[in-house]
């Protein structure tokens, strides 16, 4: 009985949180920041981007791939919330792996190389937001999804016993 307990509970943690303030605002400077990152790449970073050194140009490149892919999966998870917070997804379809993030895929290994002082502010600027917001989400993601699978039944005495049972043979 516990493990039906368990669905209900984060399905209701799933679209509280797609129904909050914190979501807006999330949303919000999530779709913000994509928006902003397209123009410059586009257009500014474009132009910058051809000033730089060989070594710089390529740090530009592989420093912009990972805030387009950093971004597109925060993009991508509040989409999902928000198809959740619409009714178009249920919350246990949300549950499913491939709408997780995975903080393995982009990590930051840039930085390392000396080239990302030579790279332009705005692009910096956009790549430390962007990892910033995505941090946020990644903690959201965890909360809402990995934490809650291993979350205490709702009466924790029951909880408790069953421990006892499993560890006694009962």
């Amino acid at each position: 009985m516990q493990d039906t307990l368990k669905p209900d509970w984060r399905d209701d943690v799933i679209q509280d949180f797609a129904r909050s303030e914190l979501f807006e605002r999330t949303f919000q400077e999530g779709m913000e920041l994509v928006e902003e990152t397209a123009t410059y790449l586009d257009g500014e970073g474009r132009q910058e981007s051809k000033l730089l050194s060989r070594n710089a140009a390529l740090a530009y490149a592989a420093e912009s791939m990972r805030l387009t892919t950093r971004l597109m999966q925060v993009a991508s998870w509040l989409l999902v919330q928000r198809a959740v917070r619409e009714g178009d997804m249920a919350p246990a379809a949300a549950c499913e792996d491939r709408y997780r993030l995975n903080a393995d895929d982009v990590a930051r290994n840039g930085e390392s190389d000396g080239s990302r002082g030579e790279l332009p502010r705005g692009l910096t600027g956009l790549a430390d937001r962007a990892e910033r917001l995505y941090e946020r989400v990644r903690h959201l993601d965890r909360r809402m999804y990995l934490e809650s699978q291993t979350a205490e039944p709702a009466n924790p005495v029951l909880g408790q016993l069953d421990r006892l049972k499993n560890a006694f043979g009962g």
